[in-house]
């Protein structure tokens, strides 16, 4: 059983193209979930807590340690993640002349840490799992602060960003879950044991369903913007999977290594993106409601773009790998 579960999980980027493509077909399947809310929360962000609680089912304290054993890949990873993906996003939403809401929404994205999908891609690719669970457990961490910092000082250019209040959604949606999951973990292993055979599963399922209800709740919008905006979106991440391989060969990494930090800054946290933007706190800051609706919309772009993007390499690597032990 838990082998199926291993397997469906690796077909994430298919449930994604699948998903959004249901959502853009017939909307009102998907609506609800953009459009709920739980106890006076999005349910959008309820649903984010979900992914972040199932992350902290399946850390453990060794994980941590890991940072230690690893110093040197983990912190250029980090670094190279909080560096190009943001100076992408800026770049290409000045570039593209996207309106305000798009532009924000873009950089949101790009300020976001690796996405928890990653972790699969990197054991597609044959790439450096140790290294990549490590790299999205310490890009999480390190954005609950460094996202509302950069997101405030890149997307200031376009509208006065609040980061005290994206700081507290990020500790709503981010920190409290992961160390509520990392505490279980701890209290209740064996239970904890057989949930975390099935969360990275329930995590692709939901995040196939915040992405499919932003589209279907936005795709008026996106079928106006969508030229552009698919360029500058494809632009992000192509910048993040290039430079993020570049950087780490330069430096002098191993092959695993360098696929691994590609991966892992390549891929974002589309849904975290999604479940910011979607915030009353966050749309509260656009003076025009429409350029706020506007905003979570990159992010549900993203979420298939960068799943696409990460399968395809990971089959390209894979198969470079095992022509490689062939040959060997």
């Amino acid at each position: 059983m838990a082998r199926l579960f291993e397997k469906a999980t690796g077909l994430f980027a298919l449930w994604t193209v699948l998903g959004v493509g249901w959502a853009w077909a017939v909307p009102p399947h998907f609506t609800w979930v953009a459009q709920g809310q739980v106890l006076g929360q999005p349910l959008i962000s309820v649903l984010l807590g979900v992914i972040m609680l199932g992350m902290g089912l399946t850390l453990t304290l060794e994980d941590f340690a890991r940072v230690l054993a690893m110093p040197r890949a983990v912190l250029a990873g980090v670094v190279l993640q909080f560096t190009i993906m943001p100076l992408a996003g800026v770049a290409l939403a000045m570039a593209s002349g996207l309106e305000t809401g798009l532009a924000v929404g873009l950089i949101l994205v790009a300020c976001c840490p690796g996405g928890t999908a990653s972790n699969v891609v990197a054991y597609l690719a044959r790439a450096n799992v140790a290294l990549s669970v490590t790299m999205t457990m310490c890009s999480t961490v390190v954005a609950i602060v460094l996202t509302p910092l950069l997101t405030g000082w890149l997307a200031g250019v376009f509208i006065q960003i609040d980061r005290w209040a994206l700081f507290q959604q990020m500790v709503a949606v981010v920190l409290v879950p992961v160390v509520l999951g990392l505490a279980l973990g701890r209290l209740l292993p064996g239970l904890t044991r057989r949930i975390a055979v099935v969360s990275p599963l329930v995590s692709v399922a939901v995040v196939v369903l915040i992405v499919g209800g932003i589209v279907a709740n936005s795709k008026d919008l996106i079928e106006a913007h969508a030229g552009v905006l698919v360029l500058a979106v494809f632009g992000l991440h192509a910048t993040g999977f290039a430079l993020g391989w570049l950087a780490p060969r330069l430096l002098g990494f191993g092959v695993a290594e360098q696929r691994t930090i590609s991966i892992e800054v390549g891929m974002q946290n589309s849904g975290l993106g999604a479940s910011l933007a979607s915030a009353p706190s966050f749309a509260s800051q656009f003076a025009d409601p429409m350029q706020a609706a506007l905003a979570p919309v990159p992010s549900a772009i993203s979420s298939v773009y960068h799943v696409v993007i990460g399968s395809i390499l990971a089959g390209l690597w894979a198969r470079s790998s095992k022509d490689s032990s062939n040959v060997g």
